[in-house]
């Protein structure tokens, strides 16, 4: 499973990165959202995890707006601390508050993967 990472603190970036590794999963990152929709029209990923407060002009919500134009059933957790915007996640989305520990991350992208393999109900 891809999760494509987008984070502009390099610690947090980095941090989280390793934690998701660590668990198996193969990670691209990103640092903006520019960067971010470049990897999105490459449809790298299974699981959008995105900071909503990013520098330049395409902040979170937006990327996952733009993702799911391609892949409908994306799964996105959102990151925030701080937003100006009211939130707008898409169906099948998670809002994780900031500060978190790269393990809350994790557990999220498992459900997310877990719930992928489960039966239809």
């Amino acid at each position: 499973m891809s999760v494509l990472l987008v984070e502009d603190d390099p610690l947090i970036r980095e941090f989280v990165v390793d934690a998701l590794r660590e668990a198996g999963y193969h990670v691209i990152h990103a640092s903006t959202g520019e960067e971010a929709l470049a990897w999105c029209e490459r449809r790298v990923a299974d699981v959008l995890v995105t900071d909503v407060r990013l520098p330049g002009q395409v902040d979170g919500w937006q990327i996952a707006e733009r993702y799911r134009e391609q892949c409908p059933h994306l799964p996105v957790i959102y990151a925030t601390g701080f937003s100006p915007v009211p939130p707008r996640p898409v169906p099948g989305s998670r809002i994780v508050r900031k500060p978190f520990h790269p393990d809350e991350i994790v557990r999220v992208v498992k459900e997310f993967d877990g719930a992928k393999d489960a039966p239809p109900a």
